[in-house]
């Protein structure tokens, strides 16, 4: 099968062979696939430098069986500089999309939710990310009940506050304690809306959804993770405040 100047995006690249990359590709029709980049290590090669990550491309391959064969890479447009924390949390959701997407599964819907992603993380900051954490989970078929109640079916009340089981949804409480995952029902409604403007909202959505995240993850960390935790504990021990991580 040949693709020609397919809309896509590199996740990550590793050494292939002695002067070659194996590409990992988001596309927008053909899902996540494995490109051979032939030579594309070599100082003189074509495509030196320009199979990075967070720079929105046109790729063409060919392609029988798992791995296909990258034959044409152009630009879609300018890319603008994005800060190192940024491109940390770029990393972290191409990170997510290596991890629960199989090769050749088309996601369009997912892969506009991507792209609205990278265009939003400069300003957007960390809402961006639970609302696509939420489209990933939406797109893969385990999206989260987020405005009615589990069981009883009834409306979630903005101003109860809810025990989330993971299995079955949200379930209205009286009271909380430290063994639960619990939420106010205007947080849920705001992530459900994509309207996390709210500091507690955005907290404890992040709960929320590593959580649900977790479930598919399994038991290996995501280094992107580790890595954002680790600079957040560096910053507060310089500035004496907390930052938020993935």
């Amino acid at each position: 099968m040949q693709v020609s100047l397919e809309p896509a995006w590199i996740l990550h690249h590793y050494p292939y062979r002695d002067t070659s990359l194996l590409v990992e590709v988001f596309s927008r029709e053909h899902g996540r696939i494995g490109l051979v980049a032939r030579g594309a290590r070599a100082s003189k090669a074509r495509w030196h430098g320009h199979l990075q990550i967070i720079r929105p491309l046109l790729l063409s391959w060919s392609i029988r069986g798992d791995l296909g064969t990258l034959t044409g890479v152009e630009s879609r447009q300018a890319v603008k500089p994005m800060s190192g924390r940024k491109v940390l949390s770029a990393c972290y959701l191409n990170e997510l999309l290596m991890r629960l997407l199989t090769r050749h599964d088309p996601h369009p819907g997912l892969f506009e939710a991507y792209e609205w992603a990278i265009a939003e993380l400069e300003s957007g900051g960390e809402p961006v990310l639970r609302l696509f954490e939420k489209r990933l989970l939406d797109a893969l078929g385990y999206g989260l009940l987020l405005d009615h109640e589990a069981g009883s079916g009834a409306a979630v009340d903005r101003d109860s506050w809810y025990e989330y089981q993971l299995e079955r949804g949200p379930v209205r409480c009286a009271h909380t304690n430290t063994d639960g995952l619990y939420l106010r029902g205007s947080s849920l409604l705001a992530l459900q809306d994509g309207s996390l403007t709210d500091s507690q909202a955005c907290k404890q959505a992040k709960c929320l959804m590593r959580a649900a995240l977790g479930l598919y993850l399994g038991s290996r960390p995501l280094k992107t993770r580790e890595v954002l935790r680790q600079l957040s504990s560096l910053s507060k021990s310089r500035e004496g405040g907390k930052e938020q991580v993935n």
